[in-house]
């Protein structure tokens, strides 16, 4: 086997890559708000939220909706134990908060701005991350696709916002590209980083203790070099175990970011319930429900596709990605959020990208319905329509 490849090895197609998402997101901004009636804003405790209005300011600052208004409040004010804020975690907002203190005063919308910085570098990381790891795995054509899938699955246009996926795909792709080739120290790092933007990282520990078990190369097949996978694995429980316990000595909570979740009407049901409801509901109202259902399906179906091709641990990984929002939904609107959650889901793109099965699948075809899903998406989100 080879050296694995560097990040820099991708950096023209992923360039490329990210200016035509860049780009392309900040045209249809300008030209979308108002090609829809724009619903009001909905604004958060200590911010108030932007109204949709025509106009080139749209090509900047149009995705500052929904969840981006808590983060931009968190990078600004910090988080309360007197509202939801405690289900939102730290890594994001305060690395936005870092960055608006290194802008110039002069900037306006410092926040905002740094959160598009901390966004768009992020995701333009995240593509180099995932051209190598997927180069490694398959081969460099198939990483050219899987980051034009990635720039393109219709709610990719989150990775621009100032939003997590970009940081938490970044961070998720190293962990698993560094337990490829065995560095578990590099693997602990990434993967508690990880863990503490986004709640869901905690799906790494499972993943990557398969991960660990499956590897064996050389000397690194030993009881202590497996032991030491092993407590790599584990250590990424230390991202939430921090914000877990900053919680219980600041506000007395210990368990203040789960009980959060409760605020934003979320209940625990077994995944076929959640699925069956999903679909009867998208049969009776479609609109956003069956939208829903359509974007979860296309990033079920890719992670079906790539499943022959794929690692235990990746599979793994995309599985209880994709079943978690199932055991954890809105009841009203199931898979409400799903579609966004899917995005960082790298093997359900890989599937997408040609991988496995997926090869069998015409590319114009992929990218044509990607890309229509991606217009429709993004013209509804920057409008301030549901979909968040």
């Amino acid at each position: 086997m080879s050296g694995p490849h560097r990040l820099r090895d991708g950096v023209r197609p992923c360039l490329l890559v990210f200016l035509a998402a860049r780009i392309g997101l900040s045209l249809v901004s300008v030209i979308a708000v108002d090609l829809v009636e724009p619903l009001p804003p909905v604004d958060v405790p200590g911010r108030s939220a932007p109204v949709a209005t025509s106009g080139w300011h749209n090509a900047i600052d149009a995705t500052e909706r929904q969840d981006a208004v808590w983060y931009l409040r968190l990078a600004d004010d910090g988080w309360s134990g007197d509202d939801a804020s405690a289900a939102f975690f730290p890594l994001y907002p305060l690395t936005v908060r870092a960055v608006a203190w290194i802008l110039p005063d002069s900037w306006p919308g410092d926040e905002l701005m740094a959160a598009l910085l901390v966004s768009n570098v992020a995701f333009l990381g995240a593509l180099l991350a995932l051209f190598a790891l997927t180069a490694d795995a398959f081969g460099e054509r198939v990483a050219r696709r899987a980051i034009v899938v990635a720039a393109l699955f219709p709610t990719a246009f989150f990775f621009l916002a100032p939003y997590t996926e970009s940081l938490f795909l970044f961070l998720s792709i190293l962990a698993f590209r560094a337990a490829r080739w065995d560095r578990w120290g590099h693997v602990a790092v990434a993967g508690a980083l990880a863990a503490l933007t986004r709640s869901v990282g905690i799906l790494l520990i499972p993943a990557l203790l398969v991960e660990a078990f499956a590897t064996k190369r050389g000397r690194s097949g030993s009881r202590r070099a497996l032991a030491g996978r092993v407590a790599a694995a584990g250590a990424i429980s230390l991202g939430q175990l921090s914000w877990l316990a900053w919680w219980g000595l600041a506000q007395g909570n210990w368990l203040a970011p789960f009980d959060a979740q409760r605020l934003w009407g979320r209940e625990l049901q077994p995944p076929w319930v959640s699925l069956t409801h999903a679909v009867d509901l998208a049969w009776s109202f479609r609109s956003y429900w069956l939208l829903d259902l359509v974007l979860v399906s296309i990033a079920i179906a890719g992670l079906a596709l790539a499943v022959p091709a794929l690692r235990v641990s990746e599979i793994t990984y995309g599985g209880l990605s994709l079943l978690l929002p199932l055991v954890d939904p809105f009841w009203d609107r199931p898979l409400l959020s799903a579609p966004r959650f899917a995005v960082v889901v790298f093997p359900a793109l890989w599937g997408l990208s040609g991988v496995g099965l997926g090869r069998a699948i015409p590319r114009a075809l992929v990218t044509a319905v990607l890309a229509g899903g991606w217009m429709l998406c993004a013209v509804l989100f920057v409008n301030w329509r549901h979909l968040f």
